[in-house]
């Protein structure tokens, strides 16, 4: 009997961890950028200022892979967006981008990268909208800076629609990104929400998230859950 029901354990232990490797490349992209952003906002000293993300419209998170698919030099990175809806309090489910583009912005030397861009006004907002846009071009975008405060800001900075970062090796900083575009992912919207989906419907007009994307959207909440004027 006993000799059963180690069997079964292990039987089932294994389809577990076969349902886990199974779980969609898309969806798991969803708690890496989770991960990635929890991260981030830890960090004690150089991480995003609170007052520029309490005042963020959307943030977009480009977690780095292993893998040279998802270097961005000359090459491409896939990410999720998060905006705040109407009311300024918390976040919407997260809708799908992916960034294109030749050498975007300064690299900090390492195999992987995380992005972070801070959406800072409506405008650009519905630039997010469209199908296919321009960093620097379509939507100005500068460096952010770094530190608890935003006492750093430049002129640049403080007019830029779009405020950017990245990390490398444990390295967090500002980035440009000019040049680099942004195109909706509508398949990967797809997969997520199991129809097809538009990225209007998901971050303007309150499409209820999956249950896949609640980490992000808690993690979101848990460092700034109102937006503030």
């Amino acid at each position: 009997m006993k000799l059963h029901i180690g069997i079964a354990a292990i039987a089932l232990a294994g389809l577990l961890s076969a349902a886990n490797k199974e779980e969609p490349k898309e969806v798991q992209r969803l708690n890496e950028a989770a991960t990635v952003f929890d991260e981030i906002m830890g960090i004690k000293e150089r991480t995003i200022p609170q007052e520029l993300l309490d005042k963020a419209e959307c943030v977009i998170i480009v977690p780095g892979l292993k893998s040279a698919a998802f270097i961005f030099g000359g090459k491409y990175g896939k990410g999720v967006i998060s905006c705040r809806p109407e009311n300024g309090e918390g976040w919407t489910g997260p809708s799908t981008v992916r960034i294109e583009g030749g050498s975007i912005g300064f690299q900090l030397g390492g195999k992987e990268t995380d992005y972070v861009m801070l959406v800072m006004n409506r405008r650009g907002v519905e630039k997010l909208l469209q199908s296919k846009f321009t960093l620097g071009g379509d939507m100005s975008v500068a460096g952010g800076p770094v530190g608890r405060e935003a006492d750093a800001q430049t002129d640049a900075q403080m007019h830029a629609e779009m405020l950017a970062y990245s990390r490398s090796r444990g390295l967090f900083a500002g980035v440009s990104l000019n040049g680099a575009t942004l195109r909706q992912d509508q398949s990967d919207n797809r997969v997520i929400y199991g129809k097809p989906v538009t990225p209007r419907q998901i971050l303007l007009e309150g499409l209820q998230p999956p249950a896949s994307a609640q980490k992000l959207i808690a993690t979101l909440n848990k460092y700034s859950s109102r937006r503030k004027s």
